[in-house]
């Protein structure tokens, strides 16, 4: 604001607001220090806050693997040569993978069928078909539409929710921790 607008804007601060009067009377008689004579403002920051020291973040991967090994003892099956045990001991421990990971999956991911119709059904795949949806194997012409046998119905998750993993850096690439039994 120029001089002359500052100057009308006191003259009337004066002429009608009591405050404005006084302050305006303190500054002409010198109570007030000029505006030349005092110090710049230094604009005060507020304290910050501690900065914690941030979570190191883990793979994704890594913690759905741990929950596998956990609730379904899948690295352990995997890990395991199976040639010294006969088919019968092999489907054992396939029953309990296979239960436990199930589970999981459904737990952590809601999984559910994406063509929601019967396996070995007739279906028509249109012009409009995403590719990542439904995707054509054999035969396979250049355009659309086309009918063929549904041969899987594919997965789609419906949400995925994996657990927060809050563990120190120095074990970030544990999936299970060794076992010591104390006898």
């Amino acid at each position: 604001m120029g001089r002359i607008g500052l100057a009308f804007r006191s003259f009337f601060g004066v002429l009608f607001q009591r405050e404005t009067a006084e302050r305006v009377g303190q500054a002409m008689s010198g109570a007030v220090p000029r505006l030349e004579q005092q110090e710049p403002a230094v604009p005060v920051k507020a304290a910050a806050p501690p900065k914690s020291k941030p979570k190191p973040k883990r793979s994704d991967a890594l913690t759905l693997l741990e929950a596998l090994q956990r609730e379904a003892r899948f690295i352990d099956f995997i890990q395991e040569s199976l040639d010294g045990y006969d088919d019968a001991q092999v489907g054992a421990a396939v029953r309990e993978v296979h239960r436990g990971t199930r589970s999981l999956l459904n737990r952590f991911f809601e999984l559910k069928a994406v063509v929601p119709q019967e396996e070995g059904s007739m279906f028509e795949v249109t012009a409009e078909e995403e590719t990542a949806r439904v995707r054509l194997i054999g035969n396979v012409p250049e355009s659309r539409p086309v009918k063929g046998e549904l041969v899987h119905a594919g997965w789609q998750a419906t949400q995925c929710e994996l657990p927060q993993w809050t563990g120190a850096e120095a074990s970030m690439l544990i999936i299970a921790p060794a076992e010591v039994e104390v006898r």
